[in-house]
């Protein structure tokens, strides 16, 4: 994964516009998502919901680029469920699906195309809503999904993940994060974030205060914060997998 993360508070919503591409994938069993996420708990065994955009062949059954959301209450060990998939999300909305392809992608020196997506906690009814485009609730997970999630969130991440059994491995995946670039943020030819906020429990919607970047694979996935020169941050991500650095 390479993402930004905040941490140090409770907090009740993550929110972003997100980049949208489609990435090589290169197995079935593999997949590649550009997300917001709102986690709870030890890395080992973390509650966490997420929604972004995902290409997901074992999912979908094709390497389209779809909107997603996925929840866990065990790090992924036993449960983690995109969309539908198993009880837990409800979908409200009749206008956007989840799963549901997005069209159009960015294309390199063509217009940049992007999602804009908020998951936030309901105060009354403690539900984790997915709202996207700034106006469409697309539904919610229930509080009785999760322990210590229902009450606020430790963590706001913000990046990209793959997925495969060849990470840290060689050779190493060829599944592509972002577009399959690195970190380019004078172009924006990679995986991007802009306009990154958090819900904090007052439900004042603002820029995150404190912020640091992670990858895990550096070689192979790398991320970037630009604060300097933009008037609001933003976050750029991805890579191509198998590489020379990352064989």
């Amino acid at each position: 994964k390479a993402i930004l993360l905040t941490e140090g508070y409770n907090y009740a919503g993550v929110k972003a516009d997100i980049k949208v591409w489609n990435p090589h994938v290169e197995s079935d069993d593999e997949y590649s998502t550009s997300r917001i996420s709102l986690r709870s708990g030890p890395w080992y065994d973390f509650e966490s919901v997420e929604a972004g955009w995902a290409v997901n062949p074992g999912v979908y059954g094709d390497r389209q680029t779809r909107l997603f959301a996925y929840w866990t209450v065990d790090a992924s060990k036993k449960t983690g469920c995109f969309d539908l998939t198993c009880p837990g999300f409800v979908q409200t909305s009749h206008e956007i699906a989840l799963g549901a392809a997005i069209y159009p992608i960015s294309v390199f020196r063509g217009l940049p195309y992007q999602i804009t997506l908020f998951i936030f906690k309901d105060p009354n009814t403690n539900n984790l809503w997915v709202q996207y485009g700034e106006r469409t609730n697309i539904g919610y997970w229930p509080p009785k999904l999760f322990t210590t999630l229902t009450y606020g969130a430790e963590c706001a991440e913000w990046g990209g993940d793959v997925y495969s059994s060849k990470l840290e491995q060689v050779p190493h995946t060829e599944t592509q994060m972002g577009n399959g670039n690195f970190p380019d943020y004078i172009d924006g030819n990679s995986g991007y974030m802009k306009r990154m906020r958090i819900l904090d429990i007052s439900l004042n919607l603002k820029s995150p205060e404190w912020v640091g970047t992670y990858a895990d694979e550096y070689w192979c996935y790398q991320s970037q914060y630009v604060s300097d020169y933009v008037v609001d941050p933003e976050f750029y991500f991805g890579g191509p997998g198998r590489n020379e650095m990352c064989p």
